[in-house]
């Protein structure tokens, strides 16, 4: 049913448009276009306004005509940097950039594979409930389009986003919740060449906190890391305070909680023993979600993936995804692999096999729907 040359014309012209994050305004006016002369109803919400991006998210519903559970399909509009001026080409079977800037597979082989989709479902005559079609803004930026997106809008059972790695037929039922923690530590400034030992270095008291913390590999299910951590001043000056963000994951929020509370605890104690002080704020940036193959979300994807002719594979992820705030908002998401690799790097690519596989994937779900 896929038609090859299409979806990968479609991809390289996806790729082309300049939209990394925050600045998504070009990307979702051609989206905006393509799905209102595909005939669905489209808009574009008012998260722009919290964001403080160029774009909301938008959300398109193409209508069923036979009583099956609604559900929906979602991926982000925006790439990360450098993703300007993206000269795509095909080499050894795989789409990749010129080496200067990102490809923008992730995630731009979501949207197109979308995009030929509903170009399959009004050529074709198949059976379907009502399917929604989510495309956030500001996913490389925290999350924030879905963080901010209203679950209210989207009368769905279920549904799936199409931002993963690994190859077509992976099904991640699990991905951890992420806390953001933001220290500042206070030491004392004193000449570092006449009096030292009248200051108290902000820095050192860093760096033996850090020491102190269970960071890396906690467990199977949890993970703690520095981002950085930076004091300024000159050489001869004992610095007086230091900057310090962290984070910490878990499938589990018991666990969550101990390791930012040892990392919390790590901070303190040791800014107490060296007479200095420290401001600590947390902020949880995305729940986690975990499903099992029991759940209808879950079994639907297993299903349509096996029509595909793939043994499926479940997994779970290290990282978060729009999934995690919409299925933290109830409406139960996975994120489905999609055969993008390298991301984040310009090296990144994604071979057309697998670029024409994630649409056929999509209509696959769509048949397997139950009704209602």
């Amino acid at each position: 049913m896929v038609r090859t040359e299409r979806v990968i014309q479609q991809f390289m012209e996806l790729v082309k448009i300049d939209s990394e994050t925050q600045y998504e305004r070009e990307i979702a006016n051609y989206l905006l276009r393509f799905f209102k002369k595909s005939g669905l109803t489209v808009l574009e919400d008012n998260t722009a306004k919290h964001t403080n991006h160029e774009a909301g998210n938008i959300l398109a519903h193409y209508p069923g005509n036979t009583k099956k559970e609604s559900i929906y399909f979602t991926c982000h509009m925006d790439t990360v940097t450098p993703g300007k001026a993206i000269k795509p080409r095909i080499q050894n079977g795989f789409i990749c950039s010129d080496g200067t800037t990102i490809l923008g597979a992730d995630d731009k082989a979501g949207i197109a594979a979308i995009m030929e989709a509903i170009q399959l479902l009004n050529e074709k005559q198949m059976e379907h409930g009502d399917i929604y079609f989510l495309i956030t803004s500001g996913e490389e930026s925290g999350l924030v389009g879905s963080r901010y997106f209203n679950e209210k809008s989207l009368p769905v059972k279920y549904g799936y986003a199409l931002d993963s790695d690994g190859e077509v037929g992976q099904i991640i039922t699990k991905a951890p919740s992420q806390v953001k923690l933001y220290a500042t530590i206070y030491g004392k400034a004193a000449h570092a060449g006449v009096s030292p030992e009248k200051g108290i270095s902000a820095i050192s008291l860093t760096a033996k906190a850090i020491t102190n913390m269970p960071l890396g590999r906690i467990d199977e299910e949890t993970t703690a890391n520095i981002g950085s951590f930076e004091g300024k001043g000159p050489t001869n000056v004992v610095c007086e305070q230091v900057l310090l963000i962290a984070e910490a994951r878990s499938l589990s929020k018991d666990k969550l909680d101990k390791q930012v509370k040892a990392m919390t605890k790590a901070l303190e104690t040791t800014a107490e023993s060296m007479g200095g002080n420290v401001d600590i704020k947390t902020e949880v940036m995305y729940p986690s979600y975990c499903f099992n193959e029991e759940d209808q979300v879950v079994k639907t994807a297993i299903r349509a993936v096996r029509n595909m002719g793939i043994e499926p594979a479940t997994a779970t992820s290290g990282g978060g995804s729009d999934a995690n705030h919409l299925s933290g908002k109830g409406i139960p998401t996975i994120n489905l692999a999609i055969g993008y690799e390298n991301i984040h790097t310009t090296s990144e690519r994604i071979s057309t096999d697998q670029l024409v596989k994630i649409p056929e994937l999509i209509i696959e779900i769509v048949k397997e729907v139950e009704s209602i």
